[in-house]
């Protein structure tokens, strides 16, 4: 059996890292509202990138914070597809509750997602 261990101070920066980066993503997706044309898409894609690589950010340090006293490795696409993969979802979930009122149109492909 497995014996794993935490880094701790990788555990407590994970919790920042996600904390700070929902703050910043929701703080920008905020000013979607005021805005208009380019500069509420500009807001918006701001705001889904913030919060997908912070999502990001947040799951791979704390992987990295777990040690199993084994080797590992990372496969480098995959990682990088993992993050393409958080930034697409939020950007596709601020999309979704950006708008004023929230239709059932705009909700369906948001729970089947």
């Amino acid at each position: 059996m497995l014996v794993s261990q935490y880094n701790f101070i990788l555990v407590v920066l994970s919790f920042v890292v996600a904390i700070l980066a929902s703050y910043t993503a929701l703080n920008m997706a905020a000013r979607v509202a005021g805005s208009q044309g380019v500069a509420a898409r500009v807001w918006l894609a701001g705001g889904g990138i913030a919060m997908g690589i912070g999502v990001w950010a947040m799951h791979f340090i704390g992987m990295l914070a777990m040690d199993l006293s084994m080797s590992m490795s990372y496969n480098v696409s995959l990682t990088i597809l993992s993050m393409v993969i958080a930034v697409g979802s939020s950007l596709f979930a601020l999309w979704l509750v950006s708008c004023e009122q929230l239709r059932l149109r705009r909700l369906l492909p948001g729970a089947l997602v």
